[in-house]
């Protein structure tokens, strides 16, 4: 057994015990608690450190730009998704469009990142989620506001006010104050061992309880629903399946990059869903609350269950692909998981359609054999 294969048996432990404990948690707020830590010390630490062990050069500066753009691609791929997935709700599509381009990688990817990759990419996939961040706070929530006042026809009010809310959000978020330091500390020549070792010591024992903490918080918030699960299967493994399909025609045009750099343009995009779009919906959904069901912006059961399948899918994948070893970064292997991966999102799809299909076609049988007998 590989040091790979090792490492993820043992995360998968920790996942079952989260799972396993998580009749223990009586509250949302128990969960959430656990979550905050995560959020607010372990990954920030763990970030920090990163930072300060990596070479800045003009590469990471445009790594922003680059998740950027892949956000809004896939925003504007999220329409074709529905359409295959044969979803017409007007709520419900806007929930998907929202939900689908974003990514949460802090809980998804980051600990796995750090256990496989090491500290240096996940310096990388931190400056990169800065694009991703600015797109799901910015960009994401102007969309889901014009949407709302469309859809209400009332006058639109101000939203400058929530603008500068949401700039204070992400200036004051612990994971970007950790990076803009780091950044300040690299430019200024500063690193870690450079810091008093008081702050060593802490920075390090806080990063070293990230990943059994987010291995345990992903047990705990696995939710498993049937309801619309088929459904929300077939547009995450659709989106999946084509972000693997564009970062295999990428390493076949350009075949220039490190195997690491492969893995982590991999696992980075196929992080969950983030929450905070969800965050945007639920603030719209308070005030449509007196709505009636049809005028509605957005769908917030169908939101919760995308998250709550998005986690531990991207999981699964991610730790799939790292344990392959170098399986994973030559484009044909990565093509043709994406062919499986899309072949998956379009059985649903498929099923419906033959469903209809054969409706038609009984329909025209019995239509025939009326018309038949009355002559």
């Amino acid at each position: 057994m590989t040091e790979a294969h090792v490492k993820a048996f043992s995360f998968i432990t920790f996942i079952l015990l989260g799972f396993l404990i998580k009749k223990k948690f009586t509250s949302k707020d128990e969960t959430n608690g656990l979550k905050k830590i995560i959020l607010l010390l372990a990954l920030p630490a763990t970030i920090f450190i990163a930072l300060l062990q990596v070479n800045l050069n003009t590469e990471l500066l445009i790594l922003p730009l680059i998740a950027l753009g892949f956000n809004g691609f896939l925003f504007l791929l999220t329409p074709l998704f529905l359409n295959i997935a044969g979803i017409t709700d007007t709520s419900t599509r806007n929930t998907a469009k929202l939900l689908l381009p974003s990514l949460a990688p802090g809980l998804s990817c980051f600990p796995f990142i750090l256990e496989f990759l090491g500290p240096t990419y996940l310096g990388k996939a931190a400056m990169s989620d800065l694009g991703n961040k600015f797109f799901v706070l910015f960009i994401l929530y102007m969309i889901a506001i014009s949407w709302y006042y469309k859809n209400q026809t009332s006058k639109p009010e101000p939203i400058s006010t929530k603008l500068k809310a949401l700039g204070k959000v992400m200036l004051l978020e612990p994971v970007n104050i950790f990076i803009l330091v780091a950044l300040i500390f690299v430019f200024s020549g500063i690193h870690m061992s450079n810091l008093p070792l008081f702050i060593q010591d802490n920075l390090t024992r806080l990063s070293s309880i990230m990943t059994p903490l987010v291995l345990l918080f992903i047990g705990l918030a696995v939710v498993i629903k049937k309801k619309q699960i088929a459904q929300i299967f077939s547009l995450l493994m659709l989106k999946n399946g084509v972000t693997l399909l564009i970062i295999g025609s990428i390493i076949t045009v350009a075949p220039i990059f490190a195997s690491n750099d492969i893995l982590l343009m991999l696992v980075f995009g196929l992080s969950a869903c983030s929450f905070w779009p969800f965050a945007h919906i639920s603030s719209i959904a308070a005030k449509e609350i007196d709505a009636p069901k049809n005028k509605k912006t957005f769908h917030v059961d169908f939101a919760l269950s995308i998250l709550a399948l998005s986690l531990p899918l991207s999981v699964l994948l991610i730790l799939g692909i790292l344990t392959a070893g170098t399986t994973f970064t030559k484009a044909p292997n990565i093509l043709i998981f994406a062919c499986v991966i899309l072949g998956l999102g379009l059985i649903l799809p498929a099923y419906n359609w033959l469903k209809k299909e054969k409706t038609f076609t009984t329909n025209i049988t019995k239509l025939t054999s009326i018309l038949v007998k009355n002559k």
